[in-house]
């Protein structure tokens, strides 16, 4: 039969069928044909430091996964591939610009503290084996770049929580790398580069509550009032978690890839990051059980995802300050950050702003509480030192990141919107997304 488009009709469609195709394949190709250097490392790395790093990458590589059981579990069974598949593919399109020019920008020579020079690293190019004299404290340089990548990946994919059951998987796409390169990037390189602006102030943010869940977390706020609530959403109503067993699952891996998150930020195996592997767990476990006493405080009975979304709380508010403060603070960080972000979530579902899975509320304010927090309790200058400049310092640099991420996110879904329309269409949305989006289906 043949086809019923307009020949202008037809060139649209083809352009958009293959345009991605197109940038991939001159992607690796670039890849294989530029000149690149790995210089090689001429002394031994320290073992147990080298292997401490190559598990806690893969670690936090496991935490997507984790986020994709996570999310899916809280979805509809109609839209429960396409919500983790937006999480999985990140592995694959982050991966790709982190090793074309991400890692350049985040970590490049500093141009004015904001951002890193895109020539510094293309492609790998100076990337090897050798240590880098400023970077990765002695660490084959390749793996400090693959331990940085991994959080790079989890930053985007946190955001389609926010989004869920809603947006167009090509548009999600064409998000995913504006966000890396034009937030996560600057942020990195401003946060943890020797010469970025917020590390020669003085910013605490030991594994990543500034740069991925606080840029996450407003980023998917600005994405939930732009996209628009989801048909039928009613202010109010609570919606029960349709694969209760997924969430626990997800849980249970983002908890187990914490560790590396955390710890694996000492960049070695010493003392620090068994601080911080211990802060983590304490920190996670008082989340919950705050999490369900005020739940119950409630009136609500203690349930297993109120669990599990108080354990990723304490996770998300101890990252910032896991490496700078000791137990019986890691311990108050989760408690108080999960009764904020618990009424966080409270008011939320009280607005017409459908944030789907609630990762303003619990990644947003969760890194928020713990910014703030570990200006207080760090050993590094915070408020139990007698000093209160390191508070008034996060405080800034919170207002002054916030403010960046919701300016800059805000921009990016209209470019994407432009380029790729980000919301389905009612029929797509009310069939699901595993249909419209890729013709696939959880079997009964």
């Amino acid at each position: 039969m043949p086809s019923s488009e307009s020949p202008t009709q037809e060139r649209i469609s083809f352009q958009r069928r293959y345009t991605l195709p197109c940038v991939v394949a001159a992607l690796v190709g670039a890849s294989a044909l530029l000149p690149t250097v790995h210089p090689a490392a001429t002394d031994q790395p320290d073992p147990a430091s080298l292997a401490w790093m190559l598990l806690s990458s893969g670690l936090v590589l496991l935490m997507t996964p984790g986020l994709s059981f996570f999310y899916g579990g809280m979805v509809s069974v109609r839209n429960l591939i396409s919500t983790m598949l937006q999480s999985i593919v990140a592995l694959g399109v982050v991966s790709l610009v982190w090793y074309a020019v991400g890692f350049s920008l985040a970590f490049g020579d500093s141009l004015g503290g904001i951002i890193g020079n895109p020539l510094s690293f293309p492609f790998f190019n100076n990337v090897g084996t050798a240590p880098h004299p400023r970077l990765g404290a002695g660490l084959p340089f390749v793996v400090f770049a693959a331990f940085q990548l991994k959080f790079a990946i989890i930053t985007p994919a946190l955001i389609t929580g926010s989004l869920a059951e809603r947006i167009r998987f090509s548009g999600y796409v064409v998000f995913l790398v504006l966000f890396t390169l034009l937030v996560y990037c600057p942020l990195a390189h401003a946060t943890w580069h020797p010469d970025g602006l917020l590390f020669k102030l003085g910013v605490l943010d030991f594994a990543g509550g500034t740069v991925v869940h606080i840029s996450a977390g407003v980023a998917a706020f600005a994405g939930a009032v732009f996209v628009g609530r989801r048909t039928g959403y009613v202010a109010g109503r609570h919606l029960a978690s349709p694969n209760v067993p997924y969430v626990i699952l997800g849980t249970g891996l983002l908890w187990f890839g914490w560790f590396g998150f955390n710890a694996g930020s000492a960049l070695a195996a010493n003392a620090v990051a068994v601080l911080a592997f211990v802060n983590t767990n304490l920190a996670s476990a008082s989340a919950m059980l705050t999490w369900l006493v005020v739940d119950m405080a409630r009136g609500r009975k203690p349930s297993a995802v109120g669990a599990c979304i108080g354990a990723v709380v304490g996770l998300v508010a101890i990252t910032p300050g896991a490496g700078y403060v000791s137990f019986g603070p890691a311990l108050f960080i989760g408690s108080l950050a999960a009764l904020i972000s618990n009424a966080a979530v409270h008011w939320r579902t009280q607005t017409d702003i459908d944030d789907t899975l609630d990762v303003f509320p619990c990644h947003g304010v969760g890194g928020m509480s713990g910014m703030i927090l570990t200006a207080v309790f760090s050993h590094h200058g915070g408020l139990i030192t007698g000093s209160a400049s390191l508070l008034w310092l996060h405080c800034l640099a919170l207002l002054g990141v916030s403010l960046y991420v919701l300016a800059t996110s805000s921009l990016l879904y209209i470019i994407t919107n432009r380029i790729s329309p980000l919301r389905v269409d009612i029929h797509a949305e009310q069939i699901g997304l595993d249909r419209s989006q890729h013709d696939e289906a959880v079997l009964a």
